[in-house]
């Protein structure tokens, strides 16, 4: 088994930042790519940004050229860094990680908010 622990989250200002870390324990031989999804009030969870084992990275388009996605495998942490931040990006983020070779996100963090208001 494998449990995920988020930190970082909570209010920042339109264009302000915020850098989320998960933190993973366990089983983490099992762990595949891992990802940051996210979840609106009244909206579908989507996810925001993935990173494999080597490193590759994805983004779904609304935060490209703001948010980055980077896993240090040392500390079995990942973690999102997020700049200009939008008040659309609003949202309980929670981590993932896939069980390795499932494409299926199995592991999931207790989510943390994000409220960007001024």
């Amino acid at each position: 088994q494998v449990q995920l622990m988020e930190s970082g989250g909570g209010l920042a200002q339109p264009g302000g930042s915020l850098r989320l870390s998960c933190a993973a324990s366990g089983n983490i031989f099992t762990i595949g790519v891992m990802g940051w999804h996210r979840q609106a009030p009244g909206k579908q969870r989507e996810l925001v940004a993935m990173i494999t084992n080597g490193g590759t990275t994805d983004y779904v388009d609304s935060v490209k050229g703001r948010f980055t996605i980077s896993r240090d495998n040392a500390k079995n942490t990942v973690y999102l860094q997020m700049n200009s931040l939008k008040p659309e990006d609003t949202a309980v983020y929670y981590c993932a990680a896939q069980r390795r070779f499932t494409g299926r996100y199995d592991y999931w963090g207790q989510g943390t908010q994000v409220t960007v208001s001024s």
